[in-house]
């Protein structure tokens, strides 16, 4: 497939090639060609409610997420989103909002036009539109109020919610076929069929070729890798990559980034979400973390310092070493609003805290600053490398906050104007 390499900048850090994919403008956000991958996450407010489903597009666009999606599944929904995109923008917040359709979205779309020109994007599920002559009927309705708007579309298409027409035909093809193939196999080529299918359908109705994304969602891994794959292959429209129903912990989080990071590193992929199931009352924000997570651990994009730390072993039996790599964290999330804008750059900046003499001194060596704290019944000395060498040695009860202050003055020196 074609690809590009994308250079180091102040956004993001890649040496992998890129797919070359088709740019997709998407309000604010472009995503595909030589942009770099987008975070995205979706609300799970009931949208009916305005300034609840705004409070939490505020909240997860603050936390980093550059596109937010929220579910229009009924008129008091669709009624509801100029005033949450409003709210939105009144907060300061350009993040794009885009609407999730299923089964009604021909008829919310049309019948509250203030809604299809508020967003900033449809999703569209081929599998959710109607089934025989309505399903064309039913998702062409949808794509020419996008083009009468200028919308863009994602087209969907997930394994849970299949076009079933399409995967029985093929099925019953499989059956009759001299090597029958296996039933997933089958299932992956309906959906890639689906997407394309749906993706032509499109143009025809005069969607234009930049204002299509596509996704593909599956909740096994292998699975998402080989149908990405295929899509990567032989298409060049922005794909939007996400395994879903990803589960709750670690379970889901783990998933997801084998997943993605595999696409990822093949240069597939321009926009990604992590769909975590959340704890009862958990924090929805999560999800984004996650995301950038495994953007700035394969080196593809930079978004808050990073903190290297150690996890215990025998030898440190105190846990002051813990304490104080909790405190940095924290310390660097509650700075980066303002260093963000003060200090550019500041995202890739990394810090160690490290627990005992073993490796200590060598990792904080390779970080920009870091401090080797003693282990249990070692010399109650605490060396700080500054850019590879040795800057001074901490003892004492203040040793955190000298710590702290000496990362503060470090960033301020070597990302200040």
């Amino acid at each position: 497939m074609p690809t590009i390499t994308i250079p180091l900048d102040s956004q993001g850090s890649t040496s992998v090639p890129r797919r070359r994919s088709v740019p997709v403008r998407i309000g604010s956000v472009t995503i595909g060609g030589s942009h770099p991958v987008a975070v995205q996450s979706m609300t799970n407010t009931d949208t009916a409610d305005a300034a609840g489903t705004a409070a939490q597009v505020i909240a997860l666009a603050e936390a980093g997420s550059e596109l937010v999606r929220v579910t229009v599944n009924t008129p008091d929904a669709a009624r509801a989103v100029p005033e949450i995109v409003a709210r939105t923008r009144d907060a300061g917040i350009a993040a794009p909002i885009v609407g999730d359709f299923h089964f009604s979205g021909h008829l919310l779309l049309t019948q509250f036009p203030d809604c299809a020109r508020s967003l900033d994007k449809y999703r569209i599920n081929p599998g959710n539109v109607g089934s025989g002559e309505r399903h064309d009927e039913h998702f062409s309705q949808i794509i020419k109020i996008a083009v009468a708007n200028g919308k863009p579309v994602r087209i969907g298409v997930n394994w849970g919610s299949l076009d079933r027409e399409l995967l029985t035909s093929l099925m019953d093809a499989n059956a009759r076929s001299a090597t029958p193939r296996e039933d997933r196999e089958v299932t992956l080529d309906a959906m890639f069929e689906s997407a394309i299918r749906s993706a032509a359908l499109a143009e025809q109705c005069g969607q234009p070729h930049d204002a299509i994304v596509l996704s593909a969602k599956v909740s096994g891994v292998r699975d998402l890798i080989a149908i990405y794959r295929r899509l990567a292959a032989e298409t060049d429209y922005a794909l939007h990559l996400g395994l879903t129903e990803a589960g709750m912990g670690a379970k889901g989080v783990v998933a997801s980034t084998a997943g993605l990071s595999t696409l990822l590193l093949e240069g597939i992929g321009d926009t990604i979400r992590v769909s975590l199931t959340p704890q009862p009352g958990g924090d929805r924000r999560e999800e984004v973390r996650i995301c950038q997570q495994i953007l700035q651990s394969l080196e593809l994009r930079h978004f808050e310092p990073q903190v290297t730390s150690c996890p215990g072993c025998g030898r440190t039996t105190s846990s002051f070493f813990q304490e104080l790599a909790e405190r940095v964290n924290l310390r660097l999330r509650e700075k980066m609003p303002v260093w963000r804008t003060a200090y550019p750059g500041v995202e890739g900046l990394r810090v160690a805290v490290m627990g005992c003499v073993v490796n200590g001194p060598g990792e904080s060596r390779h970080a920009d600053i870091g401090i080797s704290l003693p282990g249990t019944a070692e010399d109650p000395k605490a060396p700080v490398f500054v850019d590879g060498e040795l800057k001074t040695t901490l003892q004492g009860p203040r040793i955190a906050e000298e710590f702290l202050t000496l990362v503060e003055e470090y960033v301020a020196r070597r990302f200040g104007s």
